[in-house]
């Protein structure tokens, strides 16, 4: 299923790029996908940093600030053919180029991106991105750790769960309270600091075990009175999570192609062992029922896609409509991905319950997709609110 680009729309230059990020996949990450899985009490950043060496952690940052300068589906694109190589990478792609990286386009200083937005451009520096808590998951907003003036900087203290690379990346997009704890002003008290990771006071904790993506780094860090100056404080500090939504917008579309590319990597597999392996003498692929089982597989999928390309183009062009379009397409995409690989395994019968195959890998991994950055539950509610909306817009 590997997809041609011609006929897409795209520039020479850009399908060169998706070429070499399928090229990529396939000869590099792919075949240390299993091995990452296996080894998920450590992480392994050198596949990221190649990444940033070919321009992959600079996609959607303005040529200006040393990035590539490429609209949002071109780096779709690209993201999906990295997925299809091991999601586990592309969740580290993903983050850093939807969430720290244009945060501090559109709100950091001239000087902020010339100290840290230029260099995680050219993929010297890695981003993360921290928002939730023990306590604050989908209630994003409850978040608790807390940021109090120093002088003319700030001290901050608490905890915060789930941060992707949050051991290993280089600064880590942070979002914490900056209202007074006995006066809180709701959403409208949080703020976003970049905070370099090598600064005392950033104490991130074992690597998490996870059902899936066991690839990727996941921590949780404690804040143990880490002292930032004012330059860290990222555009006002009481907006934080505004921005923080603002980026998950784009972030959403990023975790829809990191499934697409999970759910295409389970039908190349299907579709391959359905072919070779045979019973009752002859292929099962013969089979009229693995047959519509492989039909509705790529029918979902090419759904799946279509939906994401369309909220990718109202992104950029219709501010009205994409919210509810990033947030169906992430819905879908990683519904679909979760039941297409769960087809994948069923086509591969008591061998795809086996860590020895890769399907049973791609059914684990693509679980999360409907978790973080959102829950379906979530999404739903969003596109249910837009819908009225709309309504109210349109009367």
């Amino acid at each position: 299923m590997r997809r041609a680009f011609g006929g897409t729309g795209l520039s020479d230059e850009q399908k060169q790029i998706c070429s070499l990020a399928r090229d990529f996949a396939r000869d590099v990450l792919r075949p240390g996908s299993a091995l990452r899985d296996e080894q998920e009490d450590s992480f392994d950043r050198t596949p990221v940093d190649r990444l940033g060496e070919l321009g992959f952690l600079g996609m959607l940052i303005p040529e200006e600030y040393d990035g590539l300068g490429l609209d949002m589906l071109t780096y779709l694109f690209a993201l999906e053919e990295i997925s299809w190589g091991d999601p586990s990478v592309a969740v580290s792609m993903s983050v850093h180029n939807s969430l720290p990286t244009q945060t501090l386009l559109r709100h950091g200083t001239e000087e902020q991106k010339e100290r840290w937005l230029k260099p995680m451009a050219r993929g010297e520096m890695l981003g993360a991105f921290s928002l939730s808590e023990a306590g604050s998951g989908s209630d994003a907003a409850a978040l608790k750790a807390q940021a109090v003036r120093e002088g003319n900087g700030w001290r901050l203290n608490g905890s915060k769960m789930w941060v992707t690379n949050g051991a290993s990346a280089d600064v880590v997009l942070l979002m914490v309270r900056t209202d007074d704890p006995a006066d809180r002003k709701g959403t409208r008290g949080i703020g976003a600091f970049l905070v370099p990771t090598e600064l005392e006071g950033w104490v991130p904790g074992k690597k998490e075990r996870k059902l899936g993506l066991r690839g990727s780094e996941t921590v949780g860090v404690s804040l143990e009175d880490l002292r930032l100056g004012p330059e860290h404080l990222i555009g006002e500090p009481g907006l934080g999570f505004h921005y923080a939504l603002e980026a998950l917008e784009g972030g959403r579309l990023g975790i829809a192609a990191q499934a697409i590319g999970i759910a295409e990597a389970a039908l190349d597999f299907a579709r391959d062992y359905a072919a070779e392996r045979e019973q009752f003498g002859r292929p099962i692929k013969d089979f009229q029922g693995l047959q519509f089982k492989l039909a509705d597989m790529a029918t979902r999928l090419e759904a799946a896609r279509g939906l994401l390309y369309r909220a990718a183009q109202a992104y950029g062009a219709d501010e009205q409509r994409k919210r509810k379009l990033s947030s169906m397409a992430k819905l879908f995409a990683s519904e679909t991905a979760t039941w297409v690989t769960r087809q994948a395994v069923q086509v591969y019968g008591g061998y795809g319950y086996s860590r020895e195959y890769p399907v049973e890998r791609l059914f684990r991994d693509a679980k999360v997709t409907e978790i973080y950055e959102g829950t379906s539950e979530i999404h739903r509610m969003i596109i249910s609110r837009e819908l009225y909306l709309e309504r109210g817009a349109d009367e």
